[in-house]
C-alpha cells in the first residue's frame, strides 16, 4: 500500500470537531495542528494523575479509594498491555494514537470530565482504535469515564459505524489543504 497523504491523531480530529461546532477558533485549531506548546490546565493534570494512579498505582492517595476500585473493576482482566500504539488506514489518511489498556478482547480508554453526558464518545475519533486493534483480537472498546464523583462507561463493539468520523476526516483534509501555508508541522502531510 502506498504512503498515506495525511497523518492525524484522534485528539486533533476531535479538535476539528470542536472547531466545526464553534468551540475552537481557526487560530486555535492551527496552533493544535502545529503542536504549539500550551500550558497543562489543572483539570488536564488531574486527568493525567488519575490515569497514572489507575494504571501504575502512583499517587493513589490523591483520589477516592472507592472511585479507584470502581474504575479498576471495569478494566480488562488480565490487562495484556498499556499504552498500545494503534494505526488505522482510511483511503489516503493514517489515523494513529495510543489506547490506554488492552486485554484479550477488550480495549479501554480512560477519560476524566467536568460533566458527563450519556453517549458523549459515540462520535469520538478514538473509536478508530477498535478496527485498528482487530488484528490483536480486540472486539470491543470501553470508555471508562469519571467526573470524580461517579463512574460511567460507554461500550462499543466491532464492527462499529465510523461514517460520522470519516465525514469529519474528509472535511479536515480539505481544511488542512486550504490552510497549508499556515501549517509548520509537516508530519500531518506525511512529510
Amino acid at each position: 500500500m502506498n504512503k498515506p497523504e495525511f497523518q492525524f491523531y484522534p485528539s486533533l480530529l476531535n479538535s476539528y470537531g470542536r472547531f466545526i461546532n464553534g468551540k475552537l477558533s481557526q487560530l486555535e485549531l492551527i496552533d493544535k495542528i502545529n503542536r504549539v506548546p500550551a500550558s497543562v490546565t489543572a483539570p488536564q493534570q488531574k486527568g493525567i494523575d488519575f490515569e497514572t494512579a489507575i494504571i501504575k498505582g502512583v499517587n493513589e492517595e490523591m483520589f477516592n479509594a472507592e472511585l479507584l476500585s470502581e474504575v479498576r473493576a471495569l478494566l480488562p482482566r488480565p490487562m495484556v498491555k498499556t499504552q498500545v500504539y494503534c494505526e488505522y488506514r482510511m483511503d489516503n489518511v493514517l489515523v494513529y494514537g495510543f489506547v490506554d489498556v488492552i486485554g484479550k478482547i477488550l480495549a479501554v480508554d480512560l477519560k476524566t470530565t467536568r460533566q458527563y453526558t450519556a453517549g458523549q464518545y459515540e462520535k469520538d475519533h478514538q473509536n478508530f482504535y477498535l478496527p485498528a486493534l482487530k488484528h490483536k483480537g480486540i472486539r470491543a472498546l470501553r470508555y471508562i469515564i469519571t467526573d470524580f464523583e461517579q463512574v460511567y462507561q460507554e461500550n462499543y463493539k466491532a464492527p462499529i459505524d465510523l461514517s460520522f468520523q470519516e465525514m469529519q476526516i474528509k472535511g479536515f483534509c480539505e481544511f488542512v489543504l486550504s490552510n497549508r501555508e499556515l501549517i509548520t508541522d509537516k508530519k500531518i502531510f506525511s512529510e
